[in-house]
């Protein structure tokens, strides 16, 4: 069954969780770590988005990203592409680095953003690997301390929240990291609410941000993307379905399999079946764009039901 549609939410903030395929290291050294900190600054530069926290894992990495009018998949997509693009480079191999699909959840920021910013830092404490999330370098916990500093990474609004002055409410940001009453939220930022695995918030929240998405997506289904995109790339269906591999045509359908995906009306192998195309080929193709011409999937396919 297709899979629910992304909630794109401008100016909201996501939990994102990006994981090795099948478990693999995505960083073996600290150079690999240092690249893909380029590419956050570079889609951060580009996209016009805002990083509040991270925590970079050897197999897995968590994100709380604020974005603006880009929507997030093109975001992570961009990011995932090209470092393991340059990750596979360097090593000579080839295949899939990132598992699958990226997990996000839609987070209450003005109820749980807080709470999201200690559950990243103390991801290492979890795992057993550090003692203290001040031992850790590979996170922005230090950042929030004043020990390192990450241009691209926005410390204000949380810190902003914890005292009138810099001094203070690094102060009280140290005494809630370290504090064990703090309710714990863990299993929340990995599973969204049960209402909807795709937001955690109140009910109220939750409704809101549902009722907006169905506005968008209530009349959008894998034709009707189709015949969006067609329209906009001066394509017909014949076309692509034909045995043209010419580039405009392969744009085209890379376009309409992204938003199927991010609608959530089709998988990539419905899509792939409709063009009479190899769903490995067209994933590919997807990102190859993504990576390469963002530009391509700047606007939304329009329904006129």
């Amino acid at each position: 069954m297709p899979r629910k549609p992304r909630l794109h939410v401008s100016g909201a903030v996501y939990h994102v969780m990006l994981r090795g395929n099948g478990g693999q290291r995505i960083f073996v050294n600290k150079a690999d770590r240092s690249t893909f900190e380029d590419y956050v600054a570079a889609g951060v530069k580009r996209y016009d988005h805002r990083i509040h926290a991270y925590c970079w894992m050897s197999n897995h990495v968590h994100l709380a990203l604020q974005v603006g009018n880009t929507p997030l998949g093109r975001i992570i997509q961009n990011l995932a592409s090209r470092y393991a693009k340059s990750f596979n480079i360097r090593r000579r191999k080839s295949g899939h680095l990132f598992q699958g699909r990226y997990r996000a959840i839609l987070v209450d920021a003005d109820r749980y953003l807080l709470a999201l910013v200690r559950y990243i830092h103390l991801n290492p404490v979890r795992a057993g690997i550090a003692a203290d999330p001040g031992d850790y370098p590979w996170s922005s916990h230090r950042c929030y301390l004043g020990r390192m500093r990450r241009e691209w990474l926005t410390t204000d609004w949380v810190l902003g929240t914890l005292g009138p002055t810099a001094k203070v409410a690094t102060l009280h940001y140290e005494a809630f990291i370290h504090d064990q009453d703090a309710p714990s939220t863990a299993l929340e930022f990995r599973t969204g609410s049960d209402h909807d695995d795709r937001v955690l918030g109140n009910d109220e929240f939750i409704q809101q941000v549902i009722g907006e998405e169905s506005k968008q997506a209530q009349t959008m289904d894998l034709d009707t993307i189709i015949k969006s995109v067609s329209a906009r790339f001066d394509t017909r269906l014949e076309q692509l379905v034909g045995r043209s591999r010419a580039r405009h045509y392969a744009r085209a359908r890379a376009v309409i399999g992204y938003w199927a995906l991010e609608f959530g009306v089709a998988t990539i192998t419905d899509v792939a079946v409709r063009f009479n195309r190899d769903n490995t080929t067209l994933s590919k193709s997807i990102s190859h764009y993504l990576e390469q011409e963002p530009e391509l999937f700047q606007n939304k396919p329009i329904s006129h039901a």
